[in-house]
């Protein structure tokens, strides 16, 4: 055994564990020369990935650390967070101690004492974490560089002489990372346009997220092969024939990819309300080309000016989409609700339906309303709507009485028609809350029905708000006057909901409504039933939009295959049911942050059209550094505090407020303020702080 392998056998066996350099020296009464020969091994030992060593040159393995495994998250001015993979507490990491991590890069972390009790160091980077970035090229003599779009990514890639892709200086690219540890390099891949283009700033954000349009070839050639395929007798074996059941759908005007449709009617106040939803599993085969593609992406993504759909058109628009008129292979809940709201039966059937109506929100709303001209348009409609409507009310009283929490959150569309950005005030209908009760009741029944049946099954869960979550929003609710008999601990839905009714009339309704939706848990696919605090339901599923989410394309094959292979399916479904609620989970979250970025970039680009003008808005965020406040059009935009009036401010976190010398700002507050600029880099909107509109 060399001298090398000595001393890597007496650190892993305790001897030498967790010393430094210089104390193995010392009780090895080794020489200058032999010290330094020392250090030499132990760095090599390091490199070969046999030993680590901390900031205080000790060293050890992994264990002898106790390291934790997980994602280095960096920051623009070179510090970072640790996120274990366990789940256990975020590590701050100073620059000092990175040890060379990039954004994304899988570490080895130990916590050590530092400025905070939960600062740590990185050990090791172990993998680089990701494989492609965005970002605009710059060309040198010896090849180029590329500075990331994303602010955390803080070292620049070197693009090797021939690997640029034709691009030039100022061009926005996506790069192939190549492996390894050493200095980031890679290779361009796909030229995007030139730098601060709107479009080619929209595209640099859709590819930083991964996301594409479009899709490979053998997926568009089998959907192509599946939408031209005539239903055959084969295709309606089995399946209950409702093509002569008035029958409609109800979507916004401009949606293509219609999966749901509803039929109503009322005999002696008995309904019977049937919920069809596209039967896309019919035309996607598991483990296909198709569904693979559709598992990758998760989910279709919504932006101003274009979708990234799910499944390619030839399904999502055509054959699978319940357009007026032609038949389709739908999977029906077919549920029979009393006066009182309570579902006495319900069941599940393969089925086959013709929609007599391509109905949009506006026109049922008006149909109910009276409208003479939509009523004679639409005659045989009349007294469906009726029926329709006096259910919805029904089932909105059960979901109020059991304690559902409905949220007074304002939502904007953001248009883009002509070259030109417009954001009108969204109107929410009556016929909005028609639909959404239907799906909300069919999910709730199917999800119950694959329960009873034992099926796995990907569920829709809403956890209640952590205790410390919960603890802070008491806290907060004593601070401004509020007094609630509820605890941290035990919180239900019916608590959230009495809170709200009690203060609709009082000021400090926006500012409760605001601290309780952070108090919230996000809502998750999982394969366990842990319930839905949210909408106060024991059971909930994601049942009636397959052609654009895949949990709902999953559970519509374990529901039809379960219809006669009941056993096989459990077994077939057991495993795949949590690898599917794991990746619909981090597809949702990729697409809502895409989402919400463009829609960011899209708003930077409409306020510079309104720089200086003056209006009220809300206390929507704060922080140490800034306050944030929503126009009454949903735009939020950032007053630094620096710009603010007093010369101090202290940011009290659980109060959700800055509190100065002689003003504080809290969540909720209404403002005046005048918008000042844009910051394209950042796709923020700057106010400047006019005066409080009213005070709590």
């Amino acid at each position: 055994m060399n001298a090398k392998q000595t001393i890597l056998k007496k650190i892993k066996d305790g001897t030498f564990a967790l010393l430094s350099d210089d104390e193995i020296a010392k009780r090895l009464r080794l020489g200058r020369k032999e010290s330094l020969a020392l250090r030499e091994m132990l760095h090599a030992l390091c490199r070969e990935g046999e030993l680590m060593c901390d900031s205080h040159y000790r060293y050890g393995t992994a264990e002898q650390f106790h390291a934790l495994r997980g994602k280095f998250v960096g920051n623009e001015r070179g510090f970072g967070f640790f996120v274990p993979d366990d789940g256990s507490e975020d590590l701050f990491i100073p620059a000092r101690r990175t040890q060379g991590a990039l954004h994304g890069d899988i570490v080895l972390a130990i916590p050590v004492r530092g400025r905070s009790e939960d600062e740590g160091e990185v050990l090791a980077v172990l993998s680089r974490g990701l494989t492609q970035i965005v970002g605009t090229y710059r060309r040198e003599k010896r090849g180029g560089f590329v500075v990331a779009d994303e602010r955390k990514y803080t070292a620049e890639i070197f693009i090797p002489a021939g690997k640029n892709g034709g691009c030039g200086t100022g061009d926005k690219v996506v790069v192939k990372l190549a492996e390894g540890l050493g200095e980031p390099r890679g290779e361009v891949i796909e030229v995007l346009g030139r730098q601060e283009d709107f479009l080619t700033e929209e595209l640099s954000i859709i590819r930083a997220h991964g996301l594409y349009e479009e899709f490979p070839a053998e997926v568009e050639e089998e959907a192509g092969r599946q939408a031209s395929r005539p239903h055959t007798a084969g295709d309606l074996k089995g399946r209950l024939d409702l093509r002569d059941e008035l029958i409609i759908t109800v979507d916004g005007e401009d949606t293509r990819d219609i999966d749901d449709a509803i039929s109503v009617s009322e005999h002696d106040g008995v309904f019977e309300l049937g919920v069809h939803i596209a039967d896309v599993s019919h035309y996607v085969a598991r483990n296909g080309v198709i569904d693979r593609e559709a598992f990758k992406r998760g989910t279709s993504v919504y932006f101003p000016d274009r979708v990234l759909p799910m499944l390619p058109k030839a399904l999502s628009n055509d054959i699978c989409s319940l357009n007026e008129g032609v038949d389709r292979l739908t999977l029906s809940c077919l549920m029979t609700i009393d006066q009182h709201g309570t579902v006495k039966k319900k069941r599940i059937q393969k089925s086959v339906i013709r929609s007599r109506h391509r109905m949009t929100y506006d026109e049922v709303t008006k149909l109910y309303e009276g409208d003479s001209s939509m009523r004679e348009r639409y005659p045989d409609l009349v007294e469906m709507i009726d029926h329709a409507m006096r259910l919805t009310k029904i089932l909105q009283e059960v979901r109020a009485r059991r304690g559902s929490v409905t949220m007074d959150i304002k939502e904007a569309k953001i248009l883009y028609r002509d070259g030109k950005i417009s954001i009108p005030d969204h109107k929410r209908t009556i016929s909005h809350d028609m639909i959404e009760q239907f799906m909300v009741l069919a999910n709730e029944s199917v999800a119950q029905l694959m329960t009873q049946k034992k099926m796995p099954f990907v569920y829709r869960v809403h956890e209640a708000p952590s205790e410390d979550k919960a603890h802070d929003f008491i806290a907060f609710l004593s601070d401004i006057g509020v007094r609630v008999k509820f605890r941290p601990g035990h919180i239900t839905p019916r608590d959230y909901q009495e809170l709200l009714r009690s203060l609709e009339n009082s000021p400090l309704y926006p500012l409760v409504n605001r601290v309780m939706l952070r108090s919230m848990m996000k809502a998750i696919y999982s394969p366990e039933n842990i319930g839905h605090f949210g909408l106060a339901s024991d059971c909930y599923c994601h049942f009636t939009s397959p052609i654009r989410r895949y949990p709902d394309l999953c559970i519509h094959r374990i529901i039809s295959e379960s219809f006669s292979r009941p056993e096989e399916t459990k077994e077939r479904y057991a495993s795949f049911v949590e690898e599917a609620s794991v990746q619909c989970s981090q597809c949702e979250k990729n697409a809502a942050e895409a989402e919400r970025d463009v829609d960011a970039l899209y708003i930077v680009a409409y306020m510079q059209e309104h720089i200086g003008m003056e209006a009220e808005a809300t206390i929507s965020g704060v922080t140490s550094f800034s306050v944030f406040a929503e126009l009454d059009n949903t735009i939020e935009g950032i007053i630094p505090v620096e710009t603010l009036p007093d010369d101090y401010y202290e940011f009290i976190e659980s109060r959700f407020m800055l509190k100065g010398t002689k003003m504080s700002f809290r969540l909720g507050e209404r403002i005046r303020v005048r918008v000042d600029g844009v910051d394209w880099g950042m796709r923020r909107t700057h106010f400047t702080f006019l005066g409080k509109v009213t005070k709590l």
